[in-house]
């Protein structure tokens, strides 16, 4: 894992010779944001903010422990394995796309990535909001199913789904639901789940809007939600049905169109109940 202080973090930003608006650009990281935590007023980032900028400015850093560097093997992970950031391109190793999940499996668990298309992405660990609104959501999900007494299965993050039933492809969704139960298979989901949220983070925020959109569609996921705790917003693709987006705030009841709208989720009590945590962090 690389560990910056905001020190060297600052340094590094100069060695690199990177603006606020380019840092901010390739991070992900709102200009305002990162200014403040550079400029020294923001003395405790929050974890995801930090490990995101620790990104972006890790290219061609130093090598570690006898092992190549950013452009070489990524820092803490096995010889011969490179992980490709978020805000970063390709490192070495094996070329762009080229790796499977023999390479996947090679990876020690602490290093939590994804692959997709053969390539590896790095996942920063989450935040307690994060988690937070992946339980409650998957709380919400699994609490109507057993009502009911349906047959789907809801699941939480981390568990792996081997989305295009290859060797190229294992996500990691933080809410899935899955309705045949011979897709349950070793552990892991061989195959597209019916309904998948993905938490939004600074840090994953590209990839899951548009990367993983893509993907689930491709792949057949009928519905798909982007639950995004800093803007307060629920954005749900009936793609199933292939139906523009929808668009929610933290003020609304979401109706699940995989249970025929029956399921409803009211983001306004998650919201209440979690709203500690947001006024603890201003």
């Amino acid at each position: 894992m690389i560990v910056m202080t905001i020190e060297e973090m600052q340094e590094r930003k100069r060695e690199l010779g990177y603006s606020y608006e380019k840092l901010a650009e390739i991070s992900g990281i709102p200009l305002g944001t990162v200014q403040k935590i550079l400029g020294g007023i923001t003395k405790t980032p929050r974890y995801e903010t930090r490990r995101a900028l620790e990104t972006a400015l890790a290219g061609n850093l130093p090598a570690e422990d006898g092992k190549e560097g950013a452009c070489g093997i990524y820092p803490g992970g096995p010889s011969g394995i490179s992980v490709v950031q978020e805000t970063a391109a390709a490192y070495g190793g094996k070329k762009r796309g080229e790796y499977t999940l023999e390479d996947y499996y090679k990876i020690p668990e602490e290093h939590r990535v994804e692959l997709i298309d053969g390539v590896i992405y790095d996942m920063a660990s989450p935040t307690s909001i994060h988690q937070l609104w992946g339980g409650e959501v998957y709380r919400e999900l699994a609490n109507y199913i057993r009502q009911n007494q349906g047959s789907c299965i809801p699941l939480i993050s981390p568990l792996d789904v081997q989305l295009d039933c290859d060797d190229r492809t294992m996500v990691e969704p933080d809410v899935l639901v899955v309705c045949d139960r011979n897709k349950l298979k070793k552990g892991i989901i061989y195959g597209a789940p019916d309904f998948i949220a993905e938490i939004l983070s600074p840090s994953t925020r590209r990839k899951d809007m548009s990367l993983k959109l893509a993907k689930y569609t491709e792949a057949g996921v009928r519905e798909y939600w982007l639950v995004d705790p800093d803007k307060k917003k629920v954005i749900v693709y009936d793609l199933e049905h292939n139906e523009l987006p929808s668009i929610y705030t933290f003020e609304d009841k979401v109706s699940v169109c995989i249970f025929d709208r029956k399921c409803i989720i009211d983001f306004s009590k998650i919201y209440e109940n979690i709203r500690f945590l947001y006024e603890s962090e201003q």
